[in-house]
């Protein structure tokens, strides 16, 4: 049944990853910004259980600190007692120090253990935000070479279509500036011989005066 169960696993994780193989060659920009949602995601994970492991190496120091006090004053007390000749409170006090300092010493050999995992696991999370910025550069030049791609064949199309087709485009702008020029100029020289007429006009009935 073990055995069934890992290969159905096997299988639609290999199926998985031929999608995923597929999507990348069908649409690389896609796949690199699904793959660095992903990573960030990660490092955020990662980035709790560094600021768990800060926490836990204070709880071991806060413990440590506890029981070694508890440790020195059950000795404390056990000399008290065998002074006192309390031999009862004596033995007791004793196997309480004992337990306290094993305690102590347990805390202070975990919160050292504690101090170089953390050094390690922040190593490899500066590791994992330096691979992740070189891989939103990387997404940056993709986009860059992209962009030119994408322009480069949109000229192309467009130089394309100015070749086969008499009137492209650029053509039937052309045409239509230069008819929008040919109204406008015409527009404003009706509207100055108007106006030179009717001047011409005034002068003449002045001089007829």
């Amino acid at each position: 049944m073990t055995n069934i169960f890992t290969r159905m696993k096997e299988s639609v994780s290999a199926d998985l990853h031929m999608m995923m193989d597929k999507r990348e060659q069908k649409n690389p920009m896609s796949a690199l910004n699904q793959y660095l949602r992903q990573s960030e995601q990660e490092k955020e994970k990662v980035r709790k259980l560094v600021d768990r492991q800060y926490k836990l190496k204070d709880e071991f120091m806060r413990e440590y600190h506890k029981a070694q006090d508890f440790a020195e004053k059950r000795l404390k007390q056990a000399n008290i007692a065998e002074k006192a000749g309390e031999e009862q409170m004596h033995e007791f006090a004793l196997k309480e120090h004992k337990e306290y300092q094993m305690r102590a010493d347990r805390m202070k050999n975990s919160r050292e253990e504690a101090v170089e995992q953390l050094e390690e696991l922040e190593q490899k999370y500066e590791e994992m935000k330096h691979k992740l910025k070189d891989m939103h550069l990387r997404r940056m030049e993709l986009m860059g070479k992209e962009n030119i791609a994408n322009a480069n064949q949109q000229i192309n199309r467009v130089v394309t279509e100015s070749t086969d087709k008499p009137f492209s485009r650029f053509a039937e702008m052309e045409q239509y500036i230069e008819g929008l020029e040919y109204k406008v100029n015409s527009s404003y020289y009706k509207s100055t011989f108007d106006s030179k007429i009717a001047k011409l006009e005034e002068e003449m009935q002045e001089n007829e005066n």
